[in-house]
């Protein structure tokens, strides 16, 4: 992995990896954990949303749809237009026409305020994969909440399955890097003159 790119080949992916892939020209990415067989459970706002306000504005900024239309559903999984919350989808449904990249884990200081982006690595450890897959598995059949962008996401379920963590925070609006990555994006946008 480097500075600028975490990306990786799909020959290279292991189960229990953290995968994301870059939505909308990079403003933000979506996240999942890879569990084999080509599969990738991840969270899902549902409709192909992973991020928004919840608002009419999600139409305008963050139009997004499912990889397949509800009347050409993939092969594999299925019509997962409607689906929210932890589901599983193979990894070209997952990856929504985006390239693959690899989230890491335990990277040292420098490195880690070196990355150019949010949501990206972080300092802490992963735990084996087998507790990976478990966590991942135990909440594609339990749930992780309801998806929120500032405070429940697709980033913090990953980070949860692979560290067993939840950064809880009361002075921020967001505990991972999505949000982050998402607040600095929409700032951007709501502030650009037209």
């Amino acid at each position: 992995m480097g500075v600028l790119s975490n990306k990786i080949d799909r020959d290279e992916l292991k189960p229990g990896d953290h995968i994301y892939s870059w939505r909308h020209a990079y403003i933000y990415a979506h996240h999942g954990i890879y569990v084999g067989d080509g599969k990738v459970v991840h969270f899902t706002r549902g409709a192909g949303q992973e991020i928004g306000t919840g608002t009419v504005l999600d139409r305008i900024i963050f139009s997004s749809s499912p990889s397949h239309p509800s009347d050409s559903p993939c092969p594999r999984c299925g019509d997962q237009s409607r689906q929210d919350g932890v589901i599983s989808s193979c990894l070209d449904c997952f990856l929504s026409g985006g390239n693959l990249y690899l989230f890491e884990y335990g990277v040292n200081p420098a490195l880690f305020l070196a990355k150019t982006r949010g949501g990206t690595c972080t300092l802490a450890s992963s735990d084996l994969p087998e507790y990976v897959l478990h966590r991942a598995s135990f909440l594609l059949q339990n749930g992780f909440g309801v998806y929120n962008i500032f405070k429940n996401n697709c980033e913090d379920f990953a980070i949860y399955c692979k560290t067993g963590l939840l950064v809880i925070s009361t002075i921020s609006i967001g505990r991972s890097g999505q949000a982050a990555s998402y607040l600095s994006a929409f700032s951007t946008i709501a502030s650009s003159p037209c």
